[in-house]
């Protein structure tokens, strides 16, 4: 794995997604710039892409829907990348609904729209790793879709205030990605996608 430094944070424009490398014990903060804003979050193993977050066995792994504070979200090899450390927002976060993709804009009758699954294969190119075989089920931070007693799903928008963010541990050595889900056909986003912002705290800041 190639050491990165983040000396500022990365701002994730409305519409886009980038990467981070994260070493083991570095804290990612994901913060919602304006307010209302969706990310889909995307895990992989640094040296190993083929071993990636899964949102199947971290459902297995904790028992809940999304994991509660302090608990991990786990690989398809079930192992922990990413641990929910902090958070300011309201606590609303998904891990059922796919990241968009071209057919879902299709389908609206908008192709060529963009889309997280595009964003997430665009991110990952930009690293020098080819298209993946499939999207995973992202980590949907700040996405609000509560469940109803007889199993129906609601869209709604994200609750989040501008500054609102959500902190994890890195566990592994790992790539993350995150996209500033550019949904605009639903209320998921509100008035409208808007930008996140990224800021890495290593292990030795920490220590300083």
């Amino acid at each position: 794995m190639t050491t990165t430094s983040y000396p500022e944070p990365v701002l994730v424009p409305a519409r886009q997604a980038r990467s981070v490398l994260l070493r083991t014990g570095d804290r990612l903060r994901i913060t919602d710039v304006a307010g209302g804003q969706v990310g889909d979050v995307f895990a992989y193993h640094a040296d190993d892409l083929t071993e990636q977050h899964s949102a199947a066995h971290t459902r297995t792994h904790t028992s809940r829907l999304f994991p509660a504070l302090g608990e991990a979200f786990v690989t398809n090899r079930r192992r922990p990348i990413l641990t929910y450390l902090a958070d300011t927002s309201p606590g609303d976060h998904d891990m059922l609904i796919a990241a968009c993709d071209p057919e879902r804009y299709a389908a609206y009758g908008d192709p060529g729209h963009a889309s997280c699954a595009e964003n997430l294969i665009r991110a990952l190119a930009e690293r020098g790793h080819p298209a993946p075989s499939h999207i995973p089920q992202p980590i949907n931070v700040f996405m609000r879709i509560p469940v109803a007693a007889d199993g129906a799903l609601s869209w709604l928008a994200a609750p989040t205030r501008p500054g609102d963010a959500i902190t994890l541990r890195a566990e592994m050595p790992c790539l993350v990605v995150v996209s500033s889900c550019p949904q605009d056909h639903n209320v998921i986003n509100g008035a409208g996608p808007s930008p996140l912002s990224l800021t890495v705290l290593t292990t030795e800041e920490k220590n300083r």
